[in-house]
């Protein structure tokens, strides 16, 4: 038989060889300044080669104070250009297309004093109390998106990935348990989505690259969204040509934790697709190859993203050193 899932799959303007997409994962071994390091390069090729059909880098910020970390990438200066290229050329050179998240982390950002965010409600005790932002701020980061595509188009890449998930500065304007906002980007799903597609329509005047969108399809927690919410904003997104939807869910809030099984997040991916025939992305614990071809051939989505590294050995029952980078990650 015919596997689905290693078709080549058109998504957009972007022809990739297989329908595996290495989902981004923060790697914290940035320069202090979010400059790329030989690390960089060797993780993200080292993935090409062993062929996924794409690459879509970690969360790479807009501005030095949307990091989540010391440790992130950047995209905010010129200056964070070649070595983007760098690991573009490398995944490349070895059959995978390549994509960038652009991120900005708004109030779970560990590098601005204080952080930013859409009202003025921390995520939890652990961190900062935000800033709200004003509308003069809106305007400062929706350029902070538009600069940073231009560089990363500039630096050869394939697609750009719109980080609106996780509690991130674009997720807390999308859900209503973090958005308390009483102007045009707060109330009804139409305001809360305003800043995400006024991003969106702001590099599409200024660029052709690829555009995809992440989201937490569920936030989890009561009065929160869910899939069906998200249905409206997908519309949108068809509207103007965004090429797929990357379905996660979760961590807009604290202690909201859902019920995790192989595949538990790809019902969001499914009810969204059907609704609307939008390109969608399914990841979370899609760790065999079995329930891979499972999920793109019954058409519940068109992308996914397992994690694979070291599944044999979690198979086995063995035990395997990890990077510190992967430290967060492992599979068991």
């Amino acid at each position: 038989m015919k596997t689905k899932l290693f078709e080549a799959v058109q998504i957009g303007r972007v022809l990739f060889r297989n329908r595996v997409i290495m989902a981004p994962m923060c790697m914290y071994s940035a320069k202090e300044d979010g400059l790329v390091t030989d690390w960089h390069v060797t993780h993200y090729a080292s993935r090409a080669v062993g062929g996924v059909g794409g690459v879509i880098l970690e969360a790479t910020a807009v501005t030095p104070d949307g990091r989540i970390s010391a440790g992130d990438l950047g995209v905010w200066s010129d200056d964070h250009v070649e070595g983007l290229r760098r690991i573009a050329d490398q995944v490349k050179a070895a059959g995978a297309k390549v994509g960038v998240q652009l991120a900005h982390a708004g109030r779970k950002s560990t590098t601005a004093k204080p952080p930013v965010a859409p009202s003025a409600i921390g995520f939890d005790d652990s961190y900062e109390e935000p800033r709200e932002l004003t509308l003069e701020d809106t305007e400062i980061v929706k350029q902070q998106f538009v600069d940073a595509a231009l560089r990363v188009e500039e630096a050869g890449y394939d697609f750009i990935e719109l980080h609106g998930a996780h509690g991130y500065l674009i997720n807390t304007f999308l859900s209503p348990l973090s958005n308390k906002r009483q102007d045009q980007y707060g109330g009804s799903m139409e305001n809360r989505m305003r800043f995400l597609l006024e991003i969106i329509d702001a590099i599409q005047e200024k660029s052709n690259i690829s555009l995809w969108v992440r989201i937490s399809a569920a936030d989890h927690a009561e009065g929160g969204m869910t899939a069906t919410d998200y249905i409206p904003l997908a519309d949108e997104l068809l509207k103007r040509k965004i090429d797929l939807l990357d379905c996660s869910s979760g961590a807009v809030v604290a202690n909201a934790v859902p019920d995790v099984y192989p595949g538990y997040q790809v019902p969001y991916a499914a009810e969204i697709k059907r609704a609307t025939g939008m390109k969608t992305g399914a990841v979370g614990l899609i760790t065999t190859a079995t329930l891979a071809e499972e999920i793109v051939r019954s058409e519940r989505a068109d992308v996914i993203q397992p994690y694979w590294v070291y599944h044999a050995a979690a198979e086995l029952k063995d035990e395997v050193s990890l990077p510190k980078q992967y430290e967060r990650a492992p599979i068991r």
